[in-house]
């Protein structure tokens, strides 16, 4: 919702009163705060009559107070006929609370919510798109069977809705629709179709998500809106970015071969070596075809590369997901950095991180072997997250790095948390049997801690020195024997239980000490755990059979014991051992091979990570953290063998053109006509050199700017060329005159990519030059001498200075545009056959992944005539001067704002020699001045143009305005609108700069005034009256934005216009020059308030 901050009238007194369900009175709270603290009854009637009353103002401050208790979890369901009653409210704010009232309980009270039915069909006509979205809401929460067919129709028609806004609620709406009944399925995959192919950000993530809901298994619908899915993931909101991400994911292992298959084939060319030379040449003619990309799956992988950097945690996540199961292993590494900024964040987000890290780590240590100390455990971790950084310190420990990692676990294991102290001895432990080179060291450790005063630490020790002995247990007898004395002092049932399997194991190598410690142990049998009480069996049978004359009588004492014992499966395991080892008549043939079933070889313990048999869930998902198969879980599919058709993906051109060139329409068809029927004729070997040139520095291009650079290029262009020539004398402007626009098109357009050769080619400038300008001027005309040659290449030169602010470099022209540089060369049938599949997927990219310039200059979209006087007629003897600013490119110079002068003589006399004196200007301010005027007859008049820097500021420039015989003293000093140059730009554009302008370089202020002076008209005529900005085109009907560049340095200045409701507006500047800006803003906000 756009609205409001909620009021809570929270006054203290009556909450205990409530509380223990008195009534509160009067006199502990004054009848005001009845609002949230008194008794239900009161409260509730409070509310009804407010609701009830005339005045909206009673009923908006009613439904403040209402959804601040649902805010707060309290119930709120009885007041639903009340507030059901204000839905059909004329007052948005009402209107906007009553439905986001609605849409919590419409599902609750249902009968009642179908009696309003008729307004919320209503209500998705209403002009506000808040109200439309809302009604839509509220519509797909009344969860009856019967309103089915009227939300299928309003899912349609809100599809098919001017605003993003409304389409995004619309997608949100199929999935509850779904839900409710699953027959629509079909209508709803036609609705989602359609707004795959919505081009807003907006609706992306929401028609995805319904997507995911619905269809999943539907992967033909995205295959024509991958490519713009994977262009507009960078501008889609976090949400939306997280869903988009886990289902391109799941798409690119259906329609990608594995990027992996080059590593294995080299895998498998090193274990084959000494393989038999026909069979490795075999392999290797299999193997001759090397792992190509495809270029729909690079496209992928570049553009949510940039997501790594985003704030939200979940975003990041699902990129280091992405680039885990569909990116080459060589490149999996960027994401380990990027994971490893977020155990910055809180717990939760920590732990989630943690467990997919440790997954990774066990297959590719090397990721994150760098960030070693990045996992260690500090004090503040919450337990989860101690035994995760060990887990992951684990399976990063290698022969390198284990002496630093084993004096991290000594300190560890003195910790206070008894239940991380144990984890670490597992860890140690694991340590041990990964690493040869350590296990002596780990287990001598170990045996020290058995010294320990900690109980718990001692019995984790017993538990894992158990597990390293079953690996060598003949070289240590001494451990053995040394453990068995702790059997007295430790009383840890699994402890005790170890100790005892591991006496029993090695019974032979300790003849002495078993028998004792069955002795112990059958006077303590009836008082131990049922775990100790089975191994107390086990070491009693097989010491009968390897010493049975010591322990005969023991082991039938222990087995009459457990014959009689309370727990059956001890009960059972008696009988089955006296079946087994003591032989009677009974006895069946397993006895014999009694001592073989015992005292049989245990092979050794496997200490394996717990989170080794995770990695075929996808990393970022809750089943991934269960490790189960959680509701709702989609599949990675394995990789295909042969990657299915990727020309599926390709959209038709002309569609593309549309699709991502969403302003300046109109501006771009006409170039295309230009191409076929005027520039074929007159531009030969510029056009082809240009071509070629364009070709090579094409790939850091952006394809939706192109046409605008090309257009604002070509006005600039033609426009200084034409005035340069006029100063310089130069016979083309003749020529033009006589042969009509087409010619000076033309040459504008030869000079513009001369200009653009000459600062992409620096060190060739000259010969560049030289040859481009005899190309251009046979193109013209073949009759302009060597001399008029000359004049033009001067000419140029200083056109080349203007514009190099405002035509980027070559090497930034989309690949679209060589088209417009070549029509000789490239005949139009060549055109669609040129742009191959994977060429579009390369234009695809270009367009929101690559940093292009978008300060291009445009044509201005007002020039007010209003002049201002420079030079009174009685101060200056007769002699008037009037200046105005014609709002175009400066000629004399790049930063200097360009000045008409018109000097009037209004006597009946000849003013002679008129010129500019003694210049008196402030430091960095420059002037152009004209040149001198020999005469100017009486009553006459004559125009001149000067240029003056400003430096950005509206400081004065003074000089001296001189005739022959006199000098009068002169000021001009510039409206703060008169500093800026137009700039073109598209609305994406607009927003990415106005969010690196935000904080101290953003002003605003809030204009009021009467709703005819807010249509779009009449505002573009206010704010270009003022300033000199150009328009960019707004996909919401209530933002109206304008953009510009200072004249001197280039600094954008971004000026927006939000409609508010009712009759206010909120005028917001943002810009580098923070004292222009403000400046802006105080000329610009009385203009728009006026009526």
């Amino acid at each position: 919702m756009s609205s409001n901050s909620f009021a809570y009238n929270e006054q203290s007194g009556g909450g205990e009163a409530t509380e223990l369900g008195q009534e509160a009175t009067s006199t502990i709270n004054p009848p005001s705060a009845f609002g949230l603290f008194s008794s239900d009854l009161k409260k509730n009637e409070d509310l009804k009559q407010m609701l009830e009353s005339n005045k909206d103002s009673a009923k908006l401050d009613a439904m403040k107070r209402i959804v601040g208790m649902i805010a707060k979890g309290k119930n709120a369901s009885e007041l639903f006929p009340a507030v059901v009653k204000n839905v059909a409210s004329k007052n948005i704010e009402i209107k906007k609370l009553v439905y986001v009232y609605l849409v919590r309980y419409a599902e609750e009270q249902q009968d009642l919510a179908l009696l309003s039915i008729s307004t919320f069909q209503r209500a998705l006509k209403d002009p506000n798109q808040l109200i439309r979205a809302s009604a839509l809401r509220v519509l797909s929460s009344i969860r009856v069977p019967i309103i089915v067919p009227i939300m299928m129709l309003a899912i349609k028609e809100a599809s098919a809705d001017l605003s993003p806004y409304v389409r995004k609620n619309a997608a949100h709406a199929i999935q509850k629709l779904y839900s409710l009944d699953p027959d629509q399925k079909e209508m709803l995959i036609e609705v989602i179709e359609k707004l795959l192919k919505d081009k807003s950000t907006l609706v992306a993530g929401s028609v995805v998500m319904a997507f995911e809901e619905v269809c999943p298994d539907r992967i033909d619908l995205i295959h024509k809106n991958y490519r713009k899915l994977c262009n507009l993931l960078v501008d889609v909101e976090e949400w939306g970015q997280v869903v988009i991400i886990h289902m391109l994911t799941r798409y690119a292992r259906t329609q990608f071969v594995s990027p992996w298959k080059e590593d294995e084939g080299l895998e498998d060319n090193e274990k084959n070596f000494y393989e038999s030379d026909d069979e490795q040449k075999e392999k290797t003619d299999q193997k001759k075809k090397p792992y190509i990309m495809d270029p729909d799956h690079r496209l992928l992988i570049r553009n949510t590369k940039p997501l790594l950097q985003s704030r939200s945690a979940a975003v990041v996540m699902a990129v280091a997901q992405l680039y885990w199961h569909i990116s080459p292993k060589s490149e999996a590494g960027i994401i380990s950095k990027s994971l490893v900024r977020l155990l910055r964040s809180n717990r939760e987000v920590q732990y989630v991180v943690l467990q997919n890290i440790a997954t990774m780590s066990i297959q590719r240590k090397g990721m994150f072997e760098p960030y070693l100390k990045s996992f260690y455990v500090r004090s503040t971790d919450p337990t989860m997250i101690k035994t995760l950084k060990l887990e992951i310190l684990t399976n990063l420990a290698n022969e390198a790095n284990i002496s630093t990692l084993l004096r991290e676990f000594q300190t560890y294991v003195k910790s206070q948390d008894k239940q991380f102290a144990a984890a670490t001895i597992q860890t140690i432990g694991r340590c041990a049997t990964n690493i040869s080179e350590v296990t002596d060291t780990c287990l001598n450790g170990l045996v020290f801690l058995l010294s320990n005063r900690d109980e718990i630490v001692v019995a984790e020790s017993v538990v894992v020195i158990k597990k390293l002995l079953q690996m060598q247990p003949a070289h240590h007898g001494e451990i053995i024997k040394h453990m068995a004395k702790l059997l007295d002092s430790i009383t840890v049932p699994v402890a005790r239980a170890s100790i005892l399997w591991l006496i029993g194991e090695n019974c032979e190598r300790v003849p002495r000490i078993a028998p004792d410690v069955l002795r112990k142990m059958a006077k303590s049998f009836t008082s131990e755990d049922d775990l100790v009480k089975l191994q107390i069996l086990n070491l009693g049978a097989k010491l009968y059979l390897t010493n049975s004359k010591q322990t005969k009588l023991l082991t039938q004492y222990i087995l009459n014991l457990g014959k009689y014992d309370q727990n059956y499966d001890i009960r059972d395991r008696t009988r089955f051992i006296r079946q087994l080892i003591v032989p009677n008549e009974k006895s069946g043939a397993l006895s014999k091979y009694a001592k073989k079933i015992f005292l049989a070889q245990k092979p050794a313990p496997l200490l394996e990570s717990p989170f080794k048999d995770r990695d075929h869930f996808q990393l970022g998902t809750l089943s991934h953290i269960l490790n189960t198969k959680a509701t709702g879980y989609l599949e990675l599919s394995n990789w295909p063998e042969v990657a299915p058709d990727p020309s599926v993906r390709n959209v038709d051109v002309i569609e593309l053109a549309k699709e991502w060139i969403p302003a300046g329409k109109a501006k771009k068809e006409h170039p295309a006509k230009k191409f076929y029927s005027e520039s074929e004729e007159e531009e030969d070997s510029s056009d082809s050199s240009s071509d070629s040139e364009s070709e090579s520095g094409s790939e850091s291009g952006e394809q939706e700017k192109s046409g605008e650079e090309e257009d604002s290029s070509e006005d600039s262009s033609e426009d200084s060329s034409s005035e340069s020539e006029s100063e310089h004398g130069s016979e083309s402007e003749v020529e033009n005159k006589r042969t009509g626009k087409r010619n000076s098109n033309t040459k504008g357009k030869s000079n513009s990519e001369d200009g653009e050769k000459e600062d992409e080619k620096t060190s060739d400038s000259s010969s560049a030059e030289s040859s481009s300008d005899s190309s251009s001027s046979g193109s013209a005309s073949e009759s302009e001498s060597e001399s008029e040659s000359e004049s033009r290449k001067v000419s140029k030169e200083k056109e080349k200075k203007t514009k190099e602010d405002k035509i980027p470099p070559t090497k930034d022209i989309s690949l679209l545009d060589l088209d417009d540089f070549n029509p000789v060369s490239t005949p139009a049938a060549c055109l669609a056959p040129a742009l191959s599949p994977s060429l579009i997927a390369d234009l695809q990219g270009l367009n929101l992944s690559t940093p292009s310039s978008v300060i291009n200059v445009s044509s201005p979209v007002f020039v007010p005539m209003k002049t201002h006087v420079l030079l009174h007629r009685m101060s200056g003897k007769g002699l008037a001067a009037h200046y105005f600013f014609p709002r175009q490119p400066c000629i004399f110079g790049d930063k200097m704002v360009s000045v008409q002068i018109t000097l009037n003589n209004t006597t009946d006399q000849k003013i002679e020699n008129i010129h500019i004196g003694e210049k008196k200007l402030s430091n960095g301010m420059q002037m152009h001045v004209f040149n001198p005027i020999d005469s100017l007859e009486p009553e006459g008049s004559i125009t001149v143009s000067m240029g003056i820097d400003f430096c950005d500021s509206t400081q004065t420039a003074s000089f001296q305005l001189c005739t022959k015989d006199d000098c009068f003293n002169v000021n001009i000093q510039p409206p703060v609108g008169e500093l800026l140059l137009p700039v073109a730009m598209s609305e994406k554009d607009f927003k990415k700069e106005q969010g690196m302008l935000t904080g101290m370089n953003e002003t605003s202020a809030v204009v009021i005034t009467a709703p005819q002076n807010f249509t779009p008209s009449v505002i573009l005529q206010k704010v270009a009256n003022v300033a000199n900005v150009g328009a960019v085109p707004s996909g919401q009907d209530n933002i109206h934005r304008f953009a510009a560049k200072t004249v001197h340095s280039g600094s954008l200045m971004l000026v927006t216009v939000e409609l508010k409701e009712g009759s206010t507006a909120q005028l917001i500047i943002n810009t580098e020059k923070t004292v222009i800006g403000s400046v802006l803003l105080r000329e610009l906000k009385p203009v728009l308030s006026q009526g």
